[in-house]
This record gives structure tokens, sequence and C-alpha cells, in this order.
């Protein structure tokens, strides 16, 4: 099923909630019209039945809501930028009672039905779940468009989440540059702030030409958080003292095109700003770090402030 929905699911706000997301099948009264697909013998239900269905120049926009045997969310689309949509389809066999369901829909459709949890997930569903475990499924499909309109539609769905997360981050960076201020003179530090928010301080000046865009740098480097945990570092010496040495990982200097988004946008300030023999620190913000996601391979938490001590062997244009 996930490689349908998914396939799908390019992300607005719901112009119709889906109905009965916590009463559930039980209360559904008599006069509801069941159905069976043909394949799997998936037997849903429709709580409200739409009419128009989208041709195939056209796609139908609609809302998923899954929830597990204990009624709790695990899947929703209602508050993504974008609505699930599919295009039209008459001519496509539907392989899968899923698609059955799918390819159906109409505008105004309200369905609910149950189905194994390995139908959306697989034979490896996520922690918690197993595999034949009977999930709650709701969907309701609320608007048709064009492929104009989804263009424009979707476009204006990116430029407002666009830019309310640089609202986020803007409103983020305030708070953090508290507390990297703090972190600076509990330390001794004294830093210098460009105008993105990355504070940095040369301990070493290097030599040469100043660094351009897309040169190629060789950096070594250790990576904490704010409270002095270690996550990386290129030196295998620091990486043993801090049990943190990975046996076959090559280590020495990793090699960086600056300047062109290869890695995290203070890394990518920050190097810009070094030359070869330079040592460096840099107070990295979350937003030009990881972010709200973090990086779990690395054990960075969500919107994690990083210090980076960082040293430049080599700089080739």
């Amino acid at each position: 099923m996930l490689k349908i929905i998914h396939s799908f699911m390019k992300n607005y706000k719901s112009l119709l909630l889906v109905f009965a997301l916590i009463t559930g099948v039980s209360t559904l009264s008599s006069c509801q019209k069941t159905k069976v697909t043909e394949k799997d013998a998936i037997e849903y239900t429709y709580i409200k039945e739409g009419t128009e269905k989208p041709t195939k120049d056209q796609f139908i926009l609609f809302n998923l809501e899954v929830f597990d045997s204990n009624d709790s969310l695990i899947i929703s689309s209602i508050k993504d930028p974008v609505p699930q949509f599919m295009p039209g389809n008459d001519s496509i066999s539907a392989q899968s009672g899923i698609e059955e369901i799918l390819f159906g829909l109409r505008k105004g459709d309200s369905i609910t039905f149950q189905i194994p949890a390995k139908f959306i997930f697989g034979e490896v569903p996520p922690e918690g779940i197993q595999a034949d475990q009977q999930l709650k499924v709701f969907l309701g499909a609320f608007d048709i468009k064009s492929q104009q309109e989804m263009e424009v539609f979707i476009e204006g769905a990116r430029q407002k989440e666009f830019q309310e997360a640089a609202e986020k981050a803007k409103a983020l960076m305030v708070e953090e540059s508290k507390t990297i201020e703090a972190y600076l003179a509990k330390n001794n530090l004294k830093a210098k702030k460009t105008q993105s928010g990355l504070y940095y301080v040369i301990e070493k000046e290097g030599t040469g030409d100043s660094t351009t865009q897309g040169s190629t740098m060789y950096v070594n480097y250790a990576g904490y958080l704010l409270d002095g945990t270690m996550f990386d570092t290129s030196w295998p010496d620091l990486a043993k003292a801090k049990n943190k040495f990975i046996e076959g990982r090559p280590y020495g200097p990793l090699d960086v095109n600056v300047g062109i988004g290869q890695v995290i946008p203070g890394w990518d300030e920050g190097l810009m700003l070094l030359k070869k023999g330079s040592k460096a620190k840099f107070i990295i913000p979350s937003p030009l770090g990881y972010g709200e996601l973090g990086e779990p391979r690395a054990e960075i938490p969500s919107n994690a402030i990083l210090v980076f001590d960082v040293e430049v062997t080599d700089v080739k244009k």
C-alpha cells in the first residue's frame, strides 16, 4: 500500500477532515454502503459517497489517516503542506485491493476500512506494530484539479512551507544565540559572528590565497554537542581516547568542495573563512547544522547546537 500512498504523498491542509477518526467502524450506521474488493477481499465502508471522478488528465486530492488497534494515530496527511494526490485512472488495472479503492476514489468520498499492517508496511512494520495487526484506515477525497492547477497549488504550498520554516528558524536563531553567548562566556571564548548566525574563533591563521567557492579543502575535525559530548572526529587518536574509534573506518582529513552545499551550512560558510593551515572552532546554531531532523546516525538530536574543532591541512582550487 505504501508504494502507492507514498508515491502520491507530495505532502496542504485538508479542506475536508476525515469523518469518524475516533469513533471507529463500530459506530457506522446501517444505511452506509459497504463493499468488498475483488483482490484481497478488503471490506470498505462509505461514510459519505462522492460523485465526480477525475479524468486521466486530472488529479484527485485526498487525506489519509491510519490508526493502530489501540486507536493511536500512526500516519496522517491532514497537516501536510500538500495532501496526498493521484492521477485519474481509467485504464490501469488494480493489482491489489488498496489500488481498487484508490483508483475508485471520487470527490466527496469518505471511506473507512481495516487491513493488516503488512498491507501498508510490508513484512517489516515499524517498531511496536505487528505485521498481522489490524489497522484502521480513513480516506477523504475532497478536490479534483487539472495538472496546471496542481502545479500552481504545490508551488504555493511549498512557498508557504519555506516561509514558515524560515520564520521558525529565525526565531530559533534568536533563542540559540543566547545559549551560545552563555557558552562562549563560560569557556572564555572570543568569537566572531557572521550575518547568518555562525560563531567562529580563528585559533591559528592559515597561509595562501583566500578560499573560493568550489575549492577542495582537506579538513581534520572533531564535532561536539554543546555539553561536550563528541559525536565524530577524523583524528584516530582522539576517537580512541573518546571511545569512538571504529575499526576499518578511514580516518584522516575529509575532502570538501566548499561553498556549494556539500556540507551543512555552518561548515560551508565557516570553511570559506579559512586558508591552508588554519585552525578554528565553529559554534553552529541548529538551523545552520542538522536542524529539526538532527542526524540520528551520528547521535545528533533535533535542534542541536554544534561545536567543531577544524584544521585545514590543504586547499586545492
